[in-house]
C-alpha cells in the first residue's frame, strides 16, 4: 500500500505570523500520526522561516514512525542533521525568498557535495532521498551520488493549465518511477499534490511514498488535522 508522509511546515508557518507559540507543529504532527500517516516531513530551512531547530529536536523526541528531514546541503543544516538523526534525509534545492521548493536538485551539478553529505548521513545510519525532477540524467546521477531514495518533484504535473499538459507530465512521472525501480532505488514523490488531483498520481505503481503538506494543512484549518489526514489517505487507497 502506498504511504503518505505529512509535511507539517505550514502549521508553523501560522504560527510565525503572529510570531507567536501556537499551534505547535509537534501537536499537528501527533494528530497527523494518530489519523494513519506514515511519516512526518519538515523542512528546516536556512533563514528558519518556518520551522525552527527547537521544533526538529522535539520532533525527534516524539516521532517514532518515521521523521523526514527536508534540507539543503548548507554545512551547518548537515551538522544539525546529523545530531538529530532522523531516519530519513531529503536533500532539496533551497533559494531564500522563493514561497516554496521551485523544482528539482541538480545533482548532476553538485554530485561532488551531494555524495559528500550522503556519506556523512551512511555513517550516522540516516537514510538520504534526493528530491529531483522526473528526469533520467538526474535519476542516473542520483542513483551515482549513493543515493537509496529519490522523491520525484510533481510539480510539473500539478501546475500543468491543460489535460494534454497534465497527461505528458503524468506519463513522465510513470517512466522515471519504472526507470528508477529498475536502478534499485526506492521512489517517493510530492509537490503541489491535493485532494483533487493526488488521485492519478496515487495509481501509479512503484511509488512508495507521497510527501503533502500545504493541501492537507490547508484543508486542516476547516475540518480538523486528523480528518484531512483521513480524507487524503483514503484518496491514496
Amino acid at each position: 500500500m502506498m504511504k503518505l508522509g505529512v509535511n507539517i511546515d505550514h502549521v508553523a508557518t501560522v504560527r510565525e505570523a503572529r510570531m507567536s507559540t501556537y499551534p505547535d507543529p509537534v501537536e499537528a504532527a501527533m494528530d497527523c500520526i494518530d489519523a494513519g500517516c506514515d511519516s512526518i516531513v519538515c523542512h528546516l530551512r536556512e533563514d528558519r522561516r518556518h520551522i525552527k531547530d527547537d521544533d526538529v529536536w522535539r520532533l525527534r523526541e516524539v516521532v517514532k514512525t518515521r521523521l523526514n528531514l527536508e534540507m539543503s546541503i548548507a554545512k551547518d543544516i548537515v551538522e544539525i542533521a546529523c545530531k538529530v538523526r532522523p531516519e530519513q534525509a531529503t536533500l532539496v534545492p533551497e533559494k531564500r525568498r522563493e514561497l516554496t521548493t521551485e523544482g528539482g536538485l541538480d545533482v548532476v551539478k553538485y554530485s561532488g557535495k551531494i555524495a559528500e553529505v550522503i556519506k556523512k548521513f551512511n555513517e550516522k545510519k540516516i537514510e538520504t532521498s534526493l528530491f529531483i525532477n522526473p528526469s533520467k540524467i538526474q535519476i542516473d546521477a542520483s542513483k551515482k551520488a549513493g543515493a537509496s531514495i529519490i522523491e520525484l518533484h510533481t510539480g510539473g504535473y500539478a501546475d500543468a493549465r491543460t489535460e494534454q499538459a497534465r497527461l505528458k507530465e503524468l506519463d513522465k512521472i510513470k517512466r522515471s518511477v519504472e526507470y528508477a525501480i529498475s536502478l534499485g532505488l526506492e521512489v517517493n514523490a510530492g509537490h503541489g499534490l491535493n485532494y483533487a488531483n493526488v488521485g492519478d498520481v496515487a495509481m501509479i505503481k512503484g511509488i512508495n511514498e507521497l510527501n503533502i503538506g500545504h493541501s492537507i494543512i490547508a484543508r486542516a484549518v476547516i475540518v480538523g488535522m486528523c480528518q484531512a489526514v483521513e480524507e487524503m489517505i483514503g484518496l491514496i487507497e
